[in-house]
C-alpha cells in the first residue's frame, strides 16, 4: 500500500465518523463554554458548546437521543433538536421561546 492509499482511508473514516455522531444545535447565552458530560447508548462521553455562540455541537457514536447533564441536571435531547444554554442550563428551544412569550 502506498502513503496515498493510506492517507486517503483514514481521511474517509473521519469524515465518516463526523456524519454518524449525536449533533445538537444550539446557542450558547453564556459567557462561557461548557463541557456536558453525554450518556449515549450507555456509555459517557463529552460534548462542548462553545461561549456566546450558536452553533453544532458533535459527538460519536451516532443515537437518536441521548442525555445531557448541565449544571440542572440531565435532559433528554434527541440528535437534531435545537437547544438554549442559558446560566449553565440546558433548554429546549421551543420551551424557552414559549416561557419568553409569558405562555407556560
Amino acid at each position: 500500500m502506498n502513503v496515498k492509499s493510506i492517507a486517503l482511508g483514514m481521511m474517509f473514516l473521519f469524515i465518516t465518523s463526523l456524519t454518524s455522531a449525536y449533533s445538537v444545535p444550539y446557542y450558547n447565552k453564556d459567557s462561557k463554554t461548557y463541557t456536558f458530560e453525554v450518556k449515549i447508548n450507555g456509555s459517557i462521553r463529552e460534548i462542548e458548546f462553545k461561549a456566546s455562540t450558536s452553533g453544532t455541537a458533535h459527538c460519536p457514536p451516532t443515537a437518536d437521543i441521548a442525555e445531557i447533564k448541565s449544571s440542572c441536571g440531565w435532559v433528554k435531547v434527541k440528535s437534531g433538536q435545537k437547544v438554549v444554554i442559558k446560566n449553565g442550563c440546558l433548554t429546549d428551544t421551543v420551551k424557552y421561546s414559549m416561557k419568553k412569550k409569558g405562555v407556560q
